[in-house]
């Protein structure tokens, strides 16, 4: 080991926004348990490109005893994280973000033929009120008494098919994008919505990429901020439109 700098992170400061991710091009960071986390000091160069992205002042530069950094071991890393999110990001893209790993989803049927879609009076929304997105809800909204709560990842709703009839029913939602919205704005407009309504659940339902899983912290922040007497409850839905409980962070 040697003296040098590398980064260190803030874990109480963290929210686990993301944005940090893509502008660390070794791959150094990645959000684990719901906050950023250096995984290795080898793939750390300490120069520092993650610093000025994080809108919490959560992340510095710190001199102290590390593996010395090994540009060998940081390129296997990289491809092994490609190989993981196949296909590997492309100039233009977010650095290398796994959760902006362009994938095409088949749904095609076995036989080649292109699946059936159903006619869209056969499946009724059960969206009860509007707007959606949690920038413009008002916070006092007479709907959000005594309600059901579903705090949704704005992909959420495209990835799974059965967002509607098994996730939406029955609840009033808030739509947002931890990794490219203002997460304390979230998190304090959604503590005024939880302190000043009778709110009886809090789903939240965010994607299975690492930079969405913010989603699940900016709702226990605001839970905490509130003073609400609430469980978050937690879905994950995977790009293939699969739903389940996130095991990575549990169902509180």
């Amino acid at each position: 080991m040697t003296r040098r700098k590398v980064v260190e992170i803030d874990e109480k400061q963290c929210n686990g926004c993301g944005e940090c991710i893509p502008n660390c091009q070794e791959g150094a960071l990645q959000i684990i348990d719901g906050k950023a986390r250096l995984v290795s000091d080898r793939y750390c160069d300490g120069l520092g490109d993650c610093l000025g992205v994080c809108p919490q002042d959560a992340i510095r530069i710190v001199e102290r005893e590390a593996d010395p950094f090994d540009e060998e071991a940081v390129q296997e890393h990289l491809e092994q994280g490609q190989a993981q999110n196949s296909p590997p990001a492309r100039e233009g893209s977010f650095g290398g973000c796994p959760g902006a790993a362009a994938l095409e989803l088949n749904r095609e049927k076995s036989s080649g033929e292109a699946a059936e879609v159903a006619p869209c009076d056969t499946a009724p929304s059960a969206l009860t009120q509007w707007p959606v997105q949690l920038h413009l809800v008002p916070a006092g909204a007479p709907y959000f008494d005594n309600a059901d709560l579903l705090l949704a990842a704005d992909c959420v709703p495209f990835a799974y098919a059965g967002f509607h009839e098994h996730l939406l029913a029955g609840r009033k939602v808030l739509i947002g994008c931890p990794k490219l919205d203002d997460g304390e704005f979230y998190r304090d407009k959604l503590a005024d919505i939880l302190q000043n309504n009778t709110i009886r659940s809090l789903t939240v339902a965010h994607m299975e990429v690492p930079c969405c899983h913010g989603l699940l912290a900016i709702a226990r922040s605001a839970v905490e901020k509130s003073g609400a007497d609430l469980t978050v409850n937690v879905k994950e839905v995977s790009i293939h439109g699969e739903v389940s409980d996130d095991a990575s962070h549990g169902v509180e």
